[in-house]
């Protein structure tokens, strides 16, 4: 619980998953979250929910309310929110104005400087439901953060209030950072997805629960030990294996082989690096996964699709 002094007047612009529950984890700080913005029935669902006795309002009067205007809005529409927050006056000097932005750091709220506020990016590493479940699991959630050094104090202040643990990082690398964790936290749930579609085409009944042991282990494993974690067929040199998978996924499960072919060129870049696989074998499960994607000839009569940018099998 924060003490009286330290108490602020918390408004959220968007209440979303993030903004919701991090306003009910500052008021069960000891924080007075005075004011919300939220327009969609999701939004007013939340705010009833987690927010309870406050009514959504405009996002110029949350703004003209508080003492840390929280900006909980999606990326693209973070700079545009904050100029017109500054614009209309509704922004004064000395106030806070913190967003929860991966990719953006203080840059984007460039507006919000100029007026006088106090920008700060306050990122948490943590994937929510928007539902009071997400409460617990912010203690221990890592917070990137940006901020000018007289901001800086108040930030880890506020990291701490919400239980989590700050991460420094630079203005130019907020971008950097966050590609990380999009890469291992929203690629990781379409690998699971397509590996789940994989075995039940392969007749599993519960395709979860057949993969949650293995990758359970898995994650701990690479979290702990890195490229060491690796196993598996490519690791091993086992070409026929390699070969045999690239056939059954084009013949049953074809939404999944481009993404095999990308991850394994990944993981045999890998193997070869740290001295694991002989070059010959990776030299020979290369050319099996080269003519993986390489596009069939087209039957007589047949129009082929073109090809798309970005998706497996465009050689663009």
């Amino acid at each position: 619980m924060v003490q009286p002094a330290q108490r602020m007047r918390v408004g959220v612009v968007g209440a979303g998953r993030v903004g919701a529950v991090l306003a009910a984890a500052l008021r069960a700080a000891g924080h007075d979250v005075v004011a919300v913005a939220g327009e969609s029935d999701a939004s007013r669902r939340r705010i009833e929910q987690l927010l309870p006795g406050l009514a959504p309002r405009k996002p110029s009067a949350v703004a003209r309310a508080c003492d840390l205007l929280l900006l909980t809005v999606p990326d693209d529409m973070l700079g545009n929110v904050a100029e017109m927050l500054a614009a209309s006056g509704a922004l004064r000097p000395g106030q806070y104005v913190v967003h929860t932005s991966g990719r953006h750091g203080l840059a984007v709220l460039a507006a919000v400087a100029e007026v006088g506020a106090r920008p700060v990016a306050l990122h948490p590493a943590m994937t929510f439901t928007g539902t009071a479940v997400d409460l617990d699991r912010l203690s221990g959630c890592v917070f990137g953060l940006t901020s000018g050094p007289l901001e800086r104090p108040m930030a880890d202040r506020l990291v701490a209030d919400l239980g989590g643990r700050p991460m420094w990082v630079p203005e130019e690398m907020r971008t950097l950072y966050h590609a990380g964790l999009a890469h291992g936290a929203n690629h990781l749930v379409t690998l699971v997805t397509e590996a789940m579609e994989v075995l039940r085409a392969a007749g599993a009944d519960d395709p979860a629960g057949t993969l949650r042991p293995l990758l359970s282990a898995a994650l701990d494993n690479a979290l702990e030990q890195g490229d060491a974690a690796l196993t598996g067929p490519i690791v091993r040199g086992d070409v026929g294996t390699v070969q045999a998978h690239l056939a059954d996924l084009a013949a049953n499960s074809p939404q999944a082989l481009g993404s095999y072919v990308a991850l394994a060129r990944g993981t045999l870049a890998r193997a070869v690096t740290d001295g694991r696989l002989l070059p010959i074998r990776a030299r020979r499960i290369q050319e099996l996964l080269d003519a993986a994607q390489e596009p069939a000839a087209p039957r007589a009569g047949h129009r082929t699709r073109p090809s798309v940018p970005g998706v497996a099998g465009d050689r663009r």
